[in-house]
């Protein structure tokens, strides 16, 4: 019983670093706002450079990598060593090998999930994109060039964040099919991915209508946000 209590537990971990709210901690902190009643009213990076400016904006960016980073690093430390503890012994039949990519697996989905629905904001928060990124590098660097690259590339075409968000899910569902990655590394970046593109809901439906804005278009912003409200 202590072997399941202590690796939920460490879902639970990855779950609330993956939850710590960077945009809103910078909205409340520079300006004393809540940037969820803000531009796209999202807690992430692009709304953070479309409401408080670029230079918080690259400060949560980063934040938010190293929060999917950080829960996969953590999970890779932690769930080896649960096994050292005297007080907790895997159940009969568990086999540790398979087991830990399964876990390492789970706790990059939990990552995602804290920073779209954060505890600390009732359950809401970002699109997940900069958090998934972090996943992405500590998982496999190369399949996380490859879907930043595709982001730039769609970025300085359409310049349109949200568009380039969306295609690097896409790439990096496609790498990770390609690429020799346990089970259920792969199933994580799947459904990682479609979990990002589910968080941009209301950007399709704005890209489909033609007002979604570009980057840099604030009042553009604002008001296509509150035409779709």
């Amino acid at each position: 019983m202590m072997f399941w209590i202590a690796s939920v537990a460490g879902l639970a971990i990855a779950y609330l670093l993956g939850s710590t709210p960077t945009g809103y901690l910078a909205g409340k902190l520079l300006r004393g706002i809540d940037i969820r009643e803000h531009g796209s009213r999202s807690t992430g990076a692009t709304n953070v450079l479309r409401t408080l400016g670029k230079w918080p904006a690259l400060v949560v960016l980063l934040i938010d990598v190293l929060k999917g980073a950080g829960a996969i690093v953590f999970a890779d430390w932690y769930y080896p060593r649960l096994t050292t503890w005297p007080s907790v012994v895997p159940p009969a039949g568990v086999d540790l090998q398979i087991w830990l990519p399964w876990a390492v697996g789970l706790a990059g989905l939990a990552a995602l999930l804290g920073h779209g629905r954060s505890v600390w904001l009732n359950f809401s928060g970002g699109k997940s994109a900069a958090t998934g990124l972090g996943v992405l590098l500590a998982l496999s660097w190369p399949m996380a060039l490859g879907a930043a690259a595709i982001f730039a590339a769609t970025l300085a075409i359409f310049r349109i964040v949200s568009l380039g968000s969306m295609f690097a899910a896409l790439t990096a569902i496609a790498l990770i099919c390609g690429l020799e990655q346990p089970l259920p590394y792969r199933l994580l970046v799947i459904a990682g991915g479609i979990y990002v593109i589910a968080r941009h809901r209301a950007n399709i439906q704005r890209l489909l209508a033609g007002t979604e804005p570009r980057l840099g278009q604030s009042a553009i912003a604002d008001a296509a946000v509150k035409r779709q409200s």
